[in-house]
């Protein structure tokens, strides 16, 4: 499986009009074409960004997906009020699976309101080689025993991009685990010390709150 992370700076104030236009438009045109829209997220510390996950069988199903999608009716007569709530759209990572997969529940239908009640932080770690076998052997413990347990890990995926009209950042090496709690006030965090000697770059952590339509809830 091959996920990306994608992260969108928006114009201010029009969060809301990508989400509405995204989740009646782009959700079940993307998933026909072959991939999966895995979660959609409001972060309430960056008002301006709109923040996503979608998979792909591998990276020759991510090619065709992508050019069926992109070059076929919706995307066509949706892509101008897209693109007009949007900054910049290239800051997307390329991942796959390392540890237990993403969760995934029923979407609601189309036209859904009620936003779910839960909230997951994503932490971004630039490591080096090896993290993987360290994260499951030390942090994922540690996290469980705070009763933080990871629910998704991924790590970057460094083959070509076989999309190239849609940039991915590359030169990096990065892990990234989801822990999800079933409400906003029950976050936490463990302390985690056995980090700081494995980290190239201080991690980056993303709060986010699924949108009405995400499978991630």
């Amino acid at each position: 499986m091959i996920y990306e992370l994608r992260r969108y700076t928006l114009h201010p104030g029009r969060r809301d009009t990508l989400i509405t236009l995204f989740e009646r438009e782009f959700v079940e045109p993307q998933e026909a074409v072959g991939m999966r829209v895995a979660g959609t997220f409001r972060d309430p510390d960056a008002p301006d960004t709109f923040t996503w996950l979608r998979a792909f069988p591998d990276m020759e199903a991510r090619r065709a997906a992508l050019e069926g999608f992109y070059d076929g009716p919706v995307w066509r007569a949706h892509r101008d009020a897209a693109n007009a709530t949007m900054i910049d759209s290239d800051d997307v990572l390329l991942l796959r699976p390392s540890g237990p997969e993403l969760p995934s529940w029923e979407r609601p239908p189309a036209g859904a309101a009620e936003l779910p009640a839960a909230l997951y932080v994503a932490t971004i770690c630039h490591v080096g080689e090896g993290f993987a076998e360290f994260f499951a052997g030390q942090v994922a413990p540690a996290l469980a025993e705070a009763g933080t347990p990871p629910v998704g890990c991924l790590e970057s995926e460094h083959a070509e991009n076989t999309f190239p009209r849609l940039p991915v950042r590359t030169g990096e090496n990065v892990f990234v685990w989801f822990t999800r709690f079933a409400r906003p006030e029950d976050e936490r965090q463990a302390d985690l010390p056995m980090l700081d000697a494995r980290l190239t770059a201080p991690p980056v952590r993303l709060r986010l709150r699924p949108t009405a339509r995400s499978s991630m809830r």
